[in-house]
C-alpha cells in the first residue's frame, strides 16, 4: 500500500494521462488508453495483488467520493475482513425544504433581480407544502402532481415557473448523489402527457399609468411620507425599473454631481447606467439619508436590507391604483413622445434601452447624461407639477 494519504490533485482527475495513479492508501486513478477512467482499491490477497473497482468519475463518483470508499475497505482490512465486502456509505437524503434552500443560496449569486430571488423562494413554500419534508429521494412522478395540479390551469404562469424550479432542485439532488434515475419533474416526454394542456399565456404589456394621471398620484404619494412610497416616487422620477431602485446603495449615488450610477451587474442590459438626479429625486434622497444608516438607500425592516420587492406594489394597491410599478416606464415613454420634440433616442437612453446597430453603438461615444438631464428635469415639472 502507498504511503501518505490524498496525493492526488482534484484537476487531474479529468487530465491524467493513460496508467495508474495513485492517491495513497491503496486508491489508485486508472486511466485505460480509451481514455476511460475508473476508481480501484489496490490490496494484497493470498499474496496477489487484487483490484476491486470503486466506480467512474464518468458516473458522478468525484474524488472525495472515491476517498470515502477506499476508506471504507480500509476499515474492512483492518478489522480482519475481506475489503470486497465492502459497501457505498449511507448518506441520508435532506428534505426538500432544506435542500432548496441550499439550491438557491448556491444559485442566487447570479441572479441580478431580487424579485427573481423572492419568487424563487415564495413559490416553493406557498405552493410546496406537500413534499417539503419529504427526502429528495423518495420524492415521485405522484408527489410532483400533487403540488401542481392544484394550479395547472387556473395560474398557469406561476404553475410552469414551480414546475421547473422542482426540477432544477431534484436535478441538483442527483448531482450531490442524493437521488437516482429520471427527474419526476421533467416536462418533455413525462409530465406533458399527464397533465392537462394550459391555457395560452398572456404576453401583454404591464398595465401603465397614463402620463397625465401621474402628478395626481405623485401627490398621494407624498402625502403618505412612508420609505415605499419615496421608493416609488424615486423610481417614477427617474424612470428606473423597480429592481434597480430597490438595490440602491449609497456608494452608487453622487449628491454632488447629481448622478446615480448602476453598476452593470445590476442592469438588465448587463451595462452601466448614469442617471441623472432631479432636484425632487435628490430631496428624496436627502430625506433618507436622515433616516438610517444602512447602505441602502431604501432600507427594509431587516437590519441592512432593502425594501421587499413587492413594497411598492403594495403601496398602488393601497392607494387602488392597478397598474405595476414597471408601467410607469411606459408613463415615461409615452410623456415624452407626446409631450416633448427631443429625439426618440434620449428616452430610450434614459430607460437605459439599447438602440441602433452594432456599428450605430460602436461610434456612439457618450450616454448623453446633460442631454437627459434636461430631459428628466421636464418629466419631473410635469410630474411633481
Amino acid at each position: 500500500m502507498a504511503r501518505g494519504l490524498h496525493r492526488l490533485p482534484a484537476r487531474n482527475v479529468a487530465a491524467a494521462k493513460p496508467g495508474r495513479h495513485s492517491d495513497g492508501g491503496g486508491l489508485y486513478l486508472v486511466v485505460d488508453k480509451s481514455g476511460a477512467r475508473r476508481w480501484a482499491f489496490m490490496f494484497w490477497r493470498d499474496r496477489k495483488p487484487t483490484e476491486i473497482g470503486l466506480g467512474s468519475p464518468i458516473k458522478g463518483v468525484d474524488l472525495p467520493m472515491a476517498r470515502e470508499r477506499a476508506a471504507e475497505c480500509r476499515r474492512l482490512q483492518a478489522l480482519g475482513q475481506d475489503p470486497r465486502g465492502w459497501k457505498v456509505p449511507a448518506r441520508l437524503a435532506p428534505t426538500f425544504a432544506t435542500f432548496a434552500e441550499d439550491v438557491i443560496s448556491a444559485l442566487e449569486a447570479g441572479w441580478r433581480n431580487d424579485k427573481h430571488k423572492a419568487q424563487w423562494r415564495s413559490t416553493l413554500k406557498a405552493y410546496c407544502g406537500p413534499i417539503a419534508d419529504k427526502a429528495v429521494d423518495a420524492i415521485s412522478t405522484d408527489d410532483v402532481l400533487t403540488v401542481l395540479r392544484p394550479i395547472w390551469t387556473t395560474k398557469p404562469e406561476t404553475a410552469s415557473r414551480l414546475r421547473g424550479r422542482i426540477e432544477k432542485v431534484l436535478d441538483a439532488a442527483k448531482a450531490k448523489s442524493f437521488r437516482q434515475g429520471d427527474n419526476p419533474a421533467r416536462w418533455r416526454g413525462h409530465l406533458d402527457h399527464l397533465l392537462a394542456r394550459q391555457p395560452k399565456l398572456s404576453r401583454g404589456h404591464h398595465a401603465a399609468l397614463p402620463w397625465s394621471d401621474v402628478p395626481a398620484l405623485i401627490r398621494r404619494l407624498q402625502a403618505l411620507g412612508t420609505t415605499s412610497a419615496l421608493a416609488l416616487e424615486f423610481t417614477i422620477l427617474t424612470a428606473a425599473r423597480a429592481g434597480e431602485t430597490l438595490g440602491a446603495t449609497w456608494s452608487e449615488i453622487d449628491l454632488e454631481a447629481k448622478i446615480w450610477t448602476i453598476p452593470g451587474e445590476r442592469m438588465k442590459g448587463g451595462r452601466e447606467h448614469r442617471v441623472p438626479l432631479t432636484g425632487r429625486a435628490c430631496a428624496i434622497l436627502a430625506e433618507m439619508k436622515g433616516k438610517s444608516a444602512s447602505a441602502y438607500v431604501f432600507p427594509g425592516t431587516k437590519y441592512n436590507r432593502p425594501l421587499a420587492p413587492a413594497s411598492m406594489d403594495n403601496v398602488l394597491a393601497r392607494l387602488k391604483v392597478f397598474v405595476t410599478v414597471h408601467g410607469f416606464r411606459s408613463s415615461f415613454k409615452d410623456w415624452a413622445t407626446e409631450q416633448t420634440m427631443l429625439p426618440s433616442e434620449l428616452s430610450e437612453a434614459a430607460l437605459a434601452h439599447v438602440t441602433g446597430s452594432q456599428v450605430e453603438r460602436a461610434y456612439r461615444r457618450t450616454d448623453a447624461l446633460e442631454r437627459r438631464r434636461e430631459l428628466m428635469a421636464a418629466w419631473e415639472a410635469h410630474a411633481v407639477g
